[in-house]
């Protein structure tokens, strides 16, 4: 039973590295890979306990235990959920207050390594605060708006990729898996700034100066159209207030945790509610209508299959962590090689291929903080 669940895992890992040929949606593949991993070891827990834990196949101790079990990786799990979801909405809520044009409406050059440098050096910088998935897809808005010519669109676009992948590395919530790492104890918010910070930037740098030298001449800009898609009209005060509540809320989670000492999405949660009243209380009075700016209109843009796929991925290693097969693999690596500097660049080559947010649940769940205590340099490079 223990080969038939690597067997499905594997199998729901190839449907999700093959997402766009085969035309199904990889969060329909992770959430039945998950239920299925579950699902056999339920069923099959008397073979997969047998020779590790022989207590557990007796009366129904096995069962208890794996109930426990998936209700506490549920409930960690869901900590890692609501904390994306109120991150999701805030920035989306700011999106659809045109905040981010705040930044925007400042960047006046044409210059190619001028933009460039600028729009790379703000993405390293959002990131850190919007996490890199949200701060590229906010980059990409903005330099439609910046740059008119395709190629050097998806020129831009590259390096703001590269720039957000390198600025959500030294931040707490700069990524999906260092928010996993954070809220899993592995990692300080502190520490995490101080250790990686520099070599983030040198990540940046580099290819920036590289690009620099050969690149030259200006972009052209877009012709930009008032209000072009009829949208409710937001004032200059409104957006900068809701930009500077919206940014400000996500830096303040980390205070929010290191004072009150409650899981970091109650934080999130909190930062939420204050802007949800506060843009409540902005539109209340105005006599067009604003329910496009309304949270509850906005919270229908989030990429909820995102979260669903983070779902699906994340029960699906629990159960291989539960099953004991995670332990295994961990003990394997550590005799094969001894080093967790080749681990973790073995890791960081495969997350290349596959995505990086099972493999990083995957060494949370090989290597517990007694191995690797908190801050220690394996969670750092990982």
């Amino acid at each position: 039973m223990s080969i038939l669940m690597l067997l499905v895992f594997a199998l729901g890992y190839l449907l999700i590295a093959l997402e766009h040929p085969l035309k199904i949606d990889k969060a329909a593949s992770a959430i039945l890979t998950g239920v299925l991993c579950w699902t056999i070891l339920i069923l099959g827990q008397d073979a997969i306990f047998a020779h590790a834990a022989p207590a557990l196949t007796e009366s129904e101790g096995g069962a208890h235990f794996l109930e426990h079990a998936l209700l506490q990786h549920v409930g960690e799990i869901a900590e890692i959920l609501f904390f994306l979801l109120g991150a999701m909405t805030i920035v989306e809520l700011v999106d659809a207050h045109e905040g981010f044009q705040v930044v925007t409406d400042r960047i006046s050059t044409t210059n190619r390594i001028r933009l460039l440098w600028i729009i790379s050096v703000i993405t390293f910088f959002f990131s850190a605060a919007l996490d890199n998935l949200t701060t590229s897809i906010v980059m990409a808005a903005l330099l439609r708006k910046l740059i008119k010519d395709k190629d050097d669109l998806w020129f831009f676009g590259g390096m703001v990729v590269l720039a957000a992948n390198a600025g959500g590395a030294w931040s707490p919530i700069g990524d999906v898996t260092t928010i996993m790492l954070w809220i899993g104890g592995q990692i300080t918010a502190l520490n995490i700034v101080i250790k990686v910070i520099l070599p983030s930037l040198v990540c940046l740098v580099v290819p920036l100066l590289l690009i620099s030298i050969r690149m030259k001449g200006h972009v052209q800009r877009p012709d930009m159209l008032k209000n072009p898609n009829g949208h409710v009209e937001v004032s200059t005060f409104e957006q900068k207030l809701i930009f500077a509540m919206g940014v400000g809320g996500l830096l303040f989670v980390p205070l929010f945790k290191s004072f009150t000492h409650l899981p970091p999405f109650m934080g999130m949660l909190f930062s939420l509610g204050v802007l949800w009243v506060t843009t409540e209380v902005l539109h209340r009075r105005k006599e067009e209508p604003t329910q496009e700016l309304s949270v509850a209109t906005v919270i229908r843009r989030i990429d909820t299959p995102s979260v669903l796929f983070f779902l699906g991925i994340l029960l699906a290693v629990a159960s291989l962590q539960t099953a004991g097969q995670l332990a295994t693999l961990a003990t394997a690596l550590d005799e094969t090689f001894g080093n967790i500097y080749i681990v973790n660049t073995l890791i960081g080559l495969l997350s290349a291929v596959v995505d990086n947010v099972p493999l990083v649940a995957g060494a949370m769940g090989m290597y517990p903080l007694t191995v690797y205590p908190v801050d220690h340099a394996f969670w750092e490079l990982l």
